[in-house]
C-alpha cells in the first residue's frame, strides 16, 4: 500500500479483517494469562492471577483503537486488568518479542497492570491505582496544552483513557473532571467499559444516568454505545420499540445472567413476565437467534466504536466520554458470570478457544500471516503507530545557586519564593519553570513568581478586581497555573508536567505548593507520579507544630516519615535560606538532567519534597558555619544530606554529645546546646538537610556490605557531620520515629524527640513545651543519651 500516513490514519480494511484480529487479541490476551497460571510453575504456592474476563470486555474498544483509530502521536492509558490485551497488541504490532508473553507477573517479564517504568513494551500512563490512570491522560492533555502555548504547537495527539465502569465511583475521578485547569481539552476522550459488574458482584441498578448528567454538567461530551448491529436493526422493525424497551427496563442483574445460560434457558429468563408484544415479535426466532440477539452490545461492533470515536474527533471545544455496553468476559464461556473477576479458564476451555480461533499448540503464540488481508493491515498500522524520535533540545543550565542571603530572620517559605523569582530572571531557567497550587498559591509564598510571569489560561482574560499585591494576570503566557481545593489533582498535574519530556517533547521544570498536612490528601496521586517515573519539586509548607495557632488540623507530623519513605522521592528540610537556595537549585538542575549524579556520586531521579515552615529564623549560625567550613565543602555537605552547625571540638575529660535537629526546630537545638555547654558537656549541632539522602547513604553501604559478606562502612555524608562516639539526641517537628535510625547508623545511643501525639492550638513555645521540643527537654535528652553509654 502506498497511501500517505495521514490518509492511513483515517482508511480502514472491511469490518471482518477487524473482527479477525480481534478474535486473535483475545486468543493472545487470555493465553497469557492462563500460561501464567497453567504453564509456568511458581513454586512458592501463591496464586498467580490475572484477569481473563476483565481483559475480554475492552478486546473490541482496543482492536478498534490501535487497528484503525490512533496514531503514533497519540497517548493512551489503559485500565489495571486489561494489561493482556494491551501486551497482545503491542506483540501483534511488533512491539514486544514474543518471548515476554508467558512471562505475565514474572521477575523482569510482564507487569500485573500496565507500568511505564517496568513493562518492557510501550505504556503511556502507569494504571495500577484504579482512578487515577483515567484521569492522567486529562491532565497530560493540559501540560500539552500549557506547552503548545509557550513553546509551540507540537504534533496534535489525542489523550485517551479506557476505564472500567466502577473506576467511576473513585472520588478522584469527579475531582479531575471538574477542575478548571481541566476543562475545554477537545482532544480528550474517555471510554469507559461499562459491563456493570465490579469486582464482588453485578452492580445492581445502572447509574447511567446519574454519571451522564455529572459528565454534562462538567461540560463534557458524552455519548452511549449501547446496542449492537442486530438489535439496532430489530427496534427499527414493528414491534421492535417494545423489545427496546423490555431490555431497557429489565434489572441489570437479571439481564447479565442472560450470558451465561444455554440458548434455551435464555429464551425461558429473557421472557419471564415479558409484554405480550415481545413474545408476540420473538415467536418463531432460533433459541440460538435469540440468544444472540438479545445479548447484542454495542461495545463489541467495531463498526459503532469507530463512529463513536469519530463523532468524539469532531468535538474540538470539550473532552469527550463514552459509555461502550460490553459484558465481562465477551467471547468467553465465563461470560457475565457474577464471579469471573478473576476465574481462570479451565485447560479444556482454552483447549476449545485454541480450535475456535484456528490454531494449534504450535501456532498459538504465532502473529498473524502478514501475507493475509488481516496481517498486511496489521503492518500498515505498525508504521502508523510509530513514535517520532524525540527532538534533541540544548540541556536547561540550572545554576547552583541564587545567591540568596538575608541579615534578617528568614522563614524557608519566604526564601523558597525568593528563589524561585530568582531563577524566573534566569533566561534558561525561567521559561522553563511551571508552578501549580491548588487555592494556596499567595499563602505559600508563589506572588512573586505570580506577579513575574502571570497565571496560565488558555485564553487572555481582563482582570477586574486588581489586587495591589498580587498581579492576578491571566493569558496563554501565564507560568502559573491555578487549581480548585483538591491535592489530588496537585499531585495528578505535577506527575503529568514531571512527564512532558516524555509525553509532550518538551522538559519543564515543574514546581507545586500545598499546605504540608494535606500531603496526605494527595498520597495516592504523589505514590502514583512516583511510581510513573515522574521529576518535580513539590513544596509543603508550612509543616509540623511550628504553625501553632492553626491547631492539630492544620498541623503535620508524618509528613516527614511519607517523604523518607516513598521511592522516587527525595525529602529534603532545611532549616536557612541559604542552605534552601542550594538545596532547590540542585534539586531544579535533577529535575532538568535525570540521572545526574548527587554530591555523593549517585544517580538521583525523580520527585524533590521540601517540607518548608514560616517562622522566620536567625541567619547567622548558618553564617558562622559557612565561614568556617568554607563554601564549597558547607555546600556539598548540605546537598549530602548534613553538615556540624555548631562544632564543640574536642575537650579532654569533657563529655560529648550530639544533637541532631531538622528545620524548624534548630533554634532549640543551638539552645540546647549553649546550656550543655554552661553545664561542661560539649555538644556539637548537626543541621539534618535532607533526612532522605543520609538513609540513604546507611543502606547503600549497609546492603553492599550484605551482598559482600564484608562489613559495612559508614558513608561519607555521615561520618563528614556526625561524632561516631558520641551518643546522640534527634530532634524534629515530626514523629520522633523518623530520625531514630541515626542512633544505629552511627552506632551510639539515641534519645529521639518530636511529636508523637496531635498537636492543638497555642504559641510555638507552648506547643514545644508539650512535644518536648524546649531547650530544657533537649538538655534533658542529652543527659539521657550520655547514661545510656
Amino acid at each position: 500500500m502506498t497511501t500517505s500516513p495521514e490518509t492511513r490514519v483515517h482508511s480502514r480494511p472491511d469490518t471482518k479483517v477487524l473482527d479477525e484480529i480481534a478474535q486473535r487479541v483475545l486468543w493472545l490476551s487470555t493465553r497469557i494469562v492462563d500460561s501464567a497460571n497453567h504453564d509456568r510453575g511458581a513454586g512458592d504456592g501463591v496464586k498467580v492471577g490475572g484477569h481473563q474476563a476483565s481483559s475480554a470486555s475492552l478486546v473490541s474498544a482496543m482492536t478498534a483503537l490501535w487497528f484503525a483509530h490512533l496514531d503514533g502521536a497519540d497517548r493512551v492509558s489503559v485500565k489495571p486488568h486489561a494489561s493482556p490485551v494491551l501486551h497482545a497488541i503491542n506483540y501483534l504490532l511488533g512491539g514486544l518479542d514474543k518471548s515476554y508473553l508467558s512471562t505475565l507477573r514474572a521477575k523482569g517479564g510482564l507487569q500485573s497492570y500496565p507500568s511505564r517504568t517496568k513493562d518492557p513494551d510501550q505504556v503511556d500512563f502507569s494504571t495500577g491505582s484504579v482512578g487515577l490512570g483515567p484521569a492522567a491522560p486529562l491532565f497530560a492533555a493540559a501540560t500539552r496544552r500549557y506547552v503548545d502555548a509557550h513553546f509551540g504547537a507540537r504534533p496534535a495527539s489525542r489523550f485517551i483513557a479506557l476505564l472500567g465502569d466502577a473506576e467511576l465511583d473513585e472520588g478522584n475521578i469527579w475531582e479531575a473532571v471538574s477542575d478548571n485547569a481541566t476543562q475545554g481539552l477537545g482532544k480528550v476522550m474517555w471510554i469507559v467499559d461499562f459491563n456493570r459488574q465490579s469486582l464482588d458482584r453485578v452492580v445492581p441498578g445502572i447509574r447511567i444516568h446519574q454519571w451522564r448528567a455529572q459528565f454534562e454538567a462538567a461540560g463534557w461530551h458524552v455519548l452511549e454505545v449501547k446496542w449492537g448491529p442486530r438489535l439496532t436493526a430489530a427496534y427499527g422493525r414493528p414491534g421492535g420499540a417494545g423489545l427496546e424497551a423490555w431490555i431497557d427496563a429489565m434489572p441489570n442483574e437479571r439481564y447479565q445472567s442472560l450470558f451465561g445460560l444455554e440458548p434455551a434457558a435464555v429464551r425461558e429468563r429473557f421472557l419471564e413476565g415479558a409484554p405480550h408484544e415481545v413474545v408476540t415479535f420473538l415467536e418463531g426466532m432460533p433459541d440460538a437467534d435469540l440468544a444472540t440477539l438479545v445479548t447484542d452490545l454495542g461495545g463489541h461492533d467495531i463498526d459503532a466504536m469507530l463512529a463513536a470515536y469519530a463523532e468524539c474527533d469532531a468535538v474540538t471545544d470539550r473532552p469527550s466520554v463514552v459509555f461502550a455496553y460490553t459484558v465481562k468476559g465477551w467471547g468467553l464461556p465465563i461470560a457475565g458470570n457474577p464471579r469471573n473477576h478473576s476465574a481462570l479458564l479451565t485447560t479444556e476451555q482454552v483447549d476449545d478457544l485454541r480450535t475456535r480461533i484456528g490454531l494449534t499448540t504450535a501456532t498459538e503464540w504465532d502473529r498473524i500471516d502478514p501475507t493475509s488481508e488481516a496481517g498486511q493491515w496489521v503492518g500498515v498500522r505498525s508504521q502508523i503507530m510509530e513514535r517520532p524520535a524525540p527532538t534533541r533540545r540544548a540541556p536547561i543550565s540550572v545554576p547552583v545557586s541564587t545567591e540568596l542571603r538575608s541579615a534578617k530572620p528568614m522563614s524557608t517559605q519566604e526564601a523558597f519564593g525568593r528563589v524561585l523569582v530568582n531563577l524566573s530572571r534566569d533566561d534558561s531557567v525561567g521559561k522553563h519553570l511551571v508552578t501549580t497550587a491548588p487555592d494556596v498559591a499567595t499563602s505559600t509564598n508563589l506572588a512573586g513568581f505570580i506577579n513575574r510571569t502571570g497565571v496560565f489560561a488558555p485564553e487572555e482574560k481582563r482582570t477586574w478586581s486588581p489586587d495591589p499585591l498580587v498581579k492576578w494576570t491571566e493569558s496563554p503566557a501565564g507560568q502559573h497555573i491555578e487549581l480548585g481545593i483538591s491535592e489530588m489533582n496537585l499531585f495528578l498535574l505535577l506527575g503529568q508536567l514531571g512527564l512532558s519530556w516524555d509525553l509532550s517533547d518538551q522538559p519543564l521544570l515543574p514546581v507545586g505548593t500545598l499546605y504540608d498536612p494535606f500531603v496526605l490528601r494527595g498520597l495516592d496521586a504523589f505514590v502514583y507520579a512516583a511510581y510513573n517515573g515522574a521529576r518535580f519539586v513539590v513544596a509543603g509548607t508550612p509543616s509540623g507544630v511550628t504553625l501553632a495557632p492553626e491547631g492539630g488540623a492544620h498541623q503535620s507530623t508524618i509528613t516527614a516519615s511519607v517523604g523518607l519513605e516513598l521511592p522516587n522521592t527525595t525529602l529534603i528540610e532545611p532549616a536557612y535560606a541559604a542552605a534552601l537556595d542550594w538545596l532547590l537549585c540542585d534539586a531544579l538542575a535533577h529535575v532538568a538532567d535525570p540521572g545526574r549524579a548527587d554530591a555523593v556520586g549517585q544517580a538521583q531521579d525523580g520527585c524533590y519534597y521540601f517540607r518548608l515552615t514560616t517562622r522566620p529564623l536567625d541567619q547567622a549560625p548558618f553564617d558562622d558555619a559557612r565561614a568556617r567550613i568554607g563554601d564549597a565543602t558547607m555546600r556539598r555537605q548540605v546537598l549530602a544530606g548534613a553538615y556540624r552547625l555548631v562544632d564543640a571540638g574536642q575537650r579532654d575529660g569533657m563529655p560529648t554529645v550530639q544533637i541532631a535537629a531538622s528545620g524548624a526546630v534548630v533554634p532549640e537545638a543551638l539552645a540546647a546546646a549553649a546550656e550543655l555547654e554552661d553545664e561542661g558537656i560539649a555538644a556539637h549541632v548537626i543541621d539534618v538537610t535532607s533526612l532522605d539522602r543520609l538513609y540513604a547513604a546507611w543502606q547503600r553501604t549497609l546492603r553492599q556490605g550484605i551482598r559482600t559478606a564484608t562489613t559495612p562502612s559508614i558513608p561519607g555524608a555521615l561520618r563528614a557531620a556526625f561524632d561516631m562516639r558520641a551518643p546522640i539526641v534527634t530532634v524534629h517537628d515530626a514523629s520522633s520515629h523518623a530520625m531514630a535510625w541515626l542512633g544505629s547508623a552511627l552506632g551510639v545511643p539515641a534519645v529521639s524527640l518530636g511529636v508523637d501525639s496531635f498537636g492543638q492550638s497555642g504559641t510555638v513555645n507552648d506547643l514545644y513545651e508539650i512535644h518536648d521540643l524546649t531547650p530544657g527537654s533537649i538538655v534533658n535528652g542529652a543527659l539521657a543519651a550520655l547514661a545510656l553509654r
